[in-house]
């Protein structure tokens, strides 16, 4: 083989060489190229699912604030309209109570019903004690009707309970005057009766104004009932 023959097969084999490396360098950067798109999706789905989740925690977070200021409206509007409502029955415990005065007041229109009224107390509150002796308190203005009543409120009790007549003592000591705008914020009583046991032990509050308590108190579910609509238990 001559000089020029030997030229030629290493100019062929460079050539060869020289192919083979071209080849392999496109392999590479294909494949460097293919990672690279491969790990630049990677990071980019990653960043789009970290967005997410924080629009996901901040869409929550504005959600629980709504649901609060909706449940604080709410119960602020509960608390006016519970308010409301229980203004409304003071107002008619009220409007009660002064109906009360003129049950106790001492006119010729009431003065007939106002004796019927305290000897029934005094009748009702001998029947609850059940003592052979009993101190009795009203107002000062109260006496003469207790006086008037008490004998044959007595009599009715002792037939009602077979029993001998008790003693009836009368206080000295006396139960409030009505309400007026001189004494505005005083002690008062619209009338009735306070009867204890001679040992005071035992006390039987049956004025009008506790009554009006017991009263109002026991029929609260049902006034409440017919102002509001139905009342939850």
């Amino acid at each position: 083989m001559n000089d020029v023959d030997v030229s030629k097969q290493i100019e062929q084999m460079v050539r060869f060489i020289k192919q083979e490396a071209q080849e392999k360098a496109n392999e590479i950067s294909v494949s460097a190229e293919e990672e690279f798109n491969i790990e630049k999706l990677q990071i980019v789905e990653a960043e789009k699912k970290k967005i997410r989740q924080e629009f996901e925690r901040k869409h929550k977070q504005v959600e629980v604030r709504k649901k609060i200021e909706y449940s604080m409206q709410l119960n602020a509007s509960r608390i006016k309209v519970l308010q409301a409502q229980d203004d409304l029955v003071a107002s008619m415990k009220d409007a009660a109570s002064k109906e009360l005065l003129n049950v106790g007041h001492h006119s010729f229109f009431h003065h007939h019903n106002y004796d019927r009224l305290m000897k029934a107390l005094v009748v009702q509150s001998l029947l609850r004690l059940k003592e052979p002796a009993v101190l009795l308190r009203c107002r000062e203005e109260d006496i003469a009707v207790v006086e008037d009543v008490l004998s044959s409120a007595v009599e009715e009790y002792a037939r009602k309970t077979n029993v001998h007549e008790p003693e009836v003592i009368i206080d000295m000591v006396h139960l409030p005057p009505p309400p007026s705008s001189h004494h505005a914020h005083g002690p008062s009583c619209s009338g009735g009766i306070v009867m204890a046991s001679r040992d005071g032990k035992i006390v039987i509050e049956n004025t009008l104004d506790a009554r009006l308590d017991v009263v109002f108190r026991k029929k609260l579910p049902e006034i409440r009932r017919r102002l509001f609509g139905q009342v939850a238990a």
